[in-house]
């Protein structure tokens, strides 16, 4: 069984197909965290260890056991208000001003399948099981379930919590976390990724020290500046070998991660919702829930534990009609040619597209309302017929006739100051009265934690999306959140909980009526590039950056928690619109099809020879996507450290492998790069499809692959390699 629980030794047992974890119930009923690593069947309770610790507290049951103290015990769920003085997952104010809980086991229940969260993204499927696991403050009446949900064959645990106020009084949840971890010893470094606008997602390793470490969002967005994604390796864990753990938060909004080394040398990791601007009323009766958080493990390195959320993602966060589809290689209007369009210049850039084998046209931003810039019209969900020369169900029709798919851009969560609706509803804006708002790229946020703001513009967009043949859809959201305020919500704590929401309750309702829609997110590119948008959105803009030399680093960070059929990357103009930088043709191609492949250019302007290169790398997508799509991806360098970016896909027969690499700095006399690849059979000999020579797998991996280097600034590289027949 993949749950099971020892009454003897009152232990739970939760057994992945590679991995194990384990909890017991201990002699006051509190929940003590024993173990999570390699698959183990032996109990670890032996591990722990009572001793009587100066200033740490013991609880009134333990009597004159001075050896017994929460704030030295691992534990599954800390609390504020047991003695535990390190960092805890819970915390709740009475009415009366008062923090204190104090919860302690009640029973568990073990589940077939895969627990489901109401208004939230989780993971669904699986042959796994689910533990529910009962704790009570029978003071204040409170009801707290952990819920652990096994994906066996990915290796990854689910975590979630529910609280149910079943006392008569109303309380306020200052802190809900959805995942303690807690090593009684070891030296952990945390892996982070930081970034901003147009350079997200990069990777930062530092070791854990005395104190806390923490990341995350105030923004309303998990944002681009922290993901809420994050790993304990432990100390000289690589790609290929050393334990470490990863956990990722499958929410849109406010989190929080933190780490922290206490007084005694061990280490608690805990990620959830983020504290600030949080303090959610819980009435009698009603029932609140935390959002997922996925754990996994692995002893082999980093390469393993991204490929075990890889497929977690592919298999149980992905949904819906393009969950295993190969997407259409796309041309986006943005960078071709911005506000400055019409109808016709969509339908020459529809004909142009045809011509060189891409699938589809979006138009994006302008062609709504009165908006010919970024300062109006957000809101006003009406097409702009005047400006474009069509009705959209025309100008559907029209690109479609020339044998390629449509899609449009959308910014649903704002609002422009310079728009019908803001005249209309005002009060549908987050604001404080009396205060002038902070402006973002000159729009307003709509207050989406009012479901009455949420179903206008359900019916609005779906009123659009029923004018033609809508193949695409791009989710933008351009801006973050502040001046916190709901006129529709009597307690203002739950307003950044409930826009979440919000935002989810949109993407469930327009998914459901429009199934056959390819939906990308987009938060000003990776603003909200995160497991719980995945959920609805198969694919995120990865970043407003199309710089393909910047695109390796942040593609390389990104690819630590989210597969590459996640990150929509296009091949763009050059010098390009962000750095300035002229990259070639052939190196702006390997880099974007690393991903959900597509351009941001005007076809129209392309040379004859570069015409010919997109018809090369679209013809060759199509060969690869299936492998880019659902292969193993190994990183081969650190390009945030190294001269170069390089990386491989390998299908999960080992038959055929993708290998690529970036030159992202070169000098006089440069050595010879050699790479060791990974991934491959060591049993087997494998030809490179372009030059028919023939290498063996084993020697590939144990003494790399040397890189001719040519002149010029990023040089790339890509082979295709098949196992030859014995």
């Amino acid at each position: 069984m993949a749950v099971r629980y020892d009454e003897q030794s009152k232990i739970f047992y939760l057994d992945t197909a590679n991995t194990t974890y384990q909890m017991k119930v201990d002699q006051y009923r509190y929940l003590l965290h024993l173990y999570y690593g390699e698959k183990m069947d032996a109990p670890m309770d032996y591990m722990l260890t009572y001793f009587d610790r100066g200033f740490s507290g013991n609880p009134y049951d333990a009597g004159t056991d001075r050896t017994y103290s929460l704030d030295a015990l691992p534990q599954e769920f800390p609390v504020l208000g047991t003695g535990d003085y390190r960092d805890t997952a819970f915390q709740v104010r009475e009415a009366n001003g008062c923090h204190g809980c104090d919860l302690r086991y009640h029973g568990y229940q073990i589940e077939e399948g895969k627990y489901g969260i109401p208004g939230l993204p989780a993971a669904y499927g699986g042959q796994g099981q689910t533990l529910r696991i009962l704790l009570k403050d029978d003071r204040l009446g409170l009801e707290v379930m952990l819920l652990y949900g096994l994906l066996e064959e990915c290796d990854v645990i689910a975590r979630s919590v529910q609280v149910k106020n079943a006392g008569d009084s109303k309380v306020y949840l200052e802190k809900v976390s959805s995942v303690c971890l807690d090593f009684l010893y070891g030296r952990y470094d945390i892996m982070t990724f930081y970034g901003r606008h147009m350079m997200e997602r990069n990777l930062q390793r530092k070791r854990i020290c005395h104190g806390r470490q923490s990341i995350g969002s105030t923004r309303g967005s998990s944002s681009h500046q922290y993901n809420p994604f994050v790993i304990l390796a432990q100390e000289g864990a690589t790609e290929s070998m050393g334990g470490c753990y990863g956990a990722a938060f499958v929410y849109s909004g406010n989190f929080s991660a933190e780490a922290e080394q206490d007084q005694f040398g061990q280490t608690r990791f805990i990620m959830g919702l983020n504290h600030e601007l949080f303090s959610y009323p819980l009435r009698p009766g009603e029932v609140f829930y935390a959002p997922e958080a996925l754990l996994s493990y692995s002893a082999e390195g980093l390469n393993l534990l991204s490929q075990q959320f890889h497929r977690c993602v592919r298999e149980h966060i992905y949904r819906g009609r393009y969950k295993d589809q190969i997407r259409p290689v796309l041309v986006n209007s943005w960078e071709t040619c911005y506000f400055n369009f019409n109808g016709d210049d969509i339908v020459a850039l529809a004909k142009e597209a045809a011509a060189l084998g891409v699938e589809l046209v979006v138009m994006d931003d302008g062609w709504f309302g009165l908006r010919d810039d970024d300062d109006s019209s957000l809101g006003d969900w009406e097409v702009n017929e005047k400006k474009l020369g069509y009705t959209l169900e025309e100008l559907s029709r029209r690109v479609h006739e020339n044998g390629v798919q449509f899609g449009i851009w959308i910014e649903p969560e704002m609002i422009s100051e310079q728009s019908l609706l803001y005249q209309k509803h005002p009060e549908w804006v987050l604001q404080i009265s009396g205060k002038a708002p902070v402006k973002s790229r000159n729009q307003l946020v709509l207050d989406f934690s009012n479901p009455k703001v949420v179903q206008y513009i359900f019916e609005k967009i779906s009123a659009v999306l029923r004018q033609g043949e809508i193949n695409y859809v791009k989710w933008d959201m351009n801006r973050s959140l502040s001046d916190i305020y709901s006129s529709a919500a009597t307690e203002q704590g739950r307003v950044v909980y409930d826009y979440v929401l919000g935002v989810y309750s949109l993407l469930e309702q327009l998914t459901a009526a429009f199934p056959d829609i390819l939906w990308e997110g987009c938060a000003g590119g990776g603003g909200r590039f995160d497991m719980g948008m995945l959920y609805y959105t198969p694919q995120i803009w990865c970043s407003d950056n199309t710089d393909a030399a910047d695109r390796v680093q942040i593609q390389y960070g990104t690819s630590f928690a989210y597969p590459l059929s996640a990150i929509g990357s296009h091949v763009s103009a050059v010098p390009n619109h962000q750095t300035g930088r002229v990259i070639d043709f052939s190196t702006r191609g390997i880099v974007a099809m690393t991903g959900a492949f597509g351009y941001e250019l005007d076809f129209g302007k392309l040379s004859q020879q570069e015409r010919e290169k997109v018809k090369e790398q679209v013809a060759l997508y199509h060969q690869l996507a299936p492998l880019i799509q659902s292969g193993d991806y190994y990183r081969l360098s650190n390009p945030m450290k190294e001269e170069y970016g390089a990386w491989m896909v390998v299908d999960p027969k080992k038959e055929k492998a993708l290998f690529c690499m970036v030159m992202l700095d070169i000098h006089g006399n440069q050595p010879v790069a050699y790479v060791r690849l990974l991934g491959l059979a060591p049993d087997k000999d494998y030809k490179d499809a372009s030059s028919g020579k023939v290498y063996s797998g084993a020697a590939l991996m144990a003494s790399g692959l040397p890189v001719a280097l040519g002149l010029g600034d990023y040089q790339s590289y890509q082979m295709v390699f098949e196992a030859v027949e014995a």
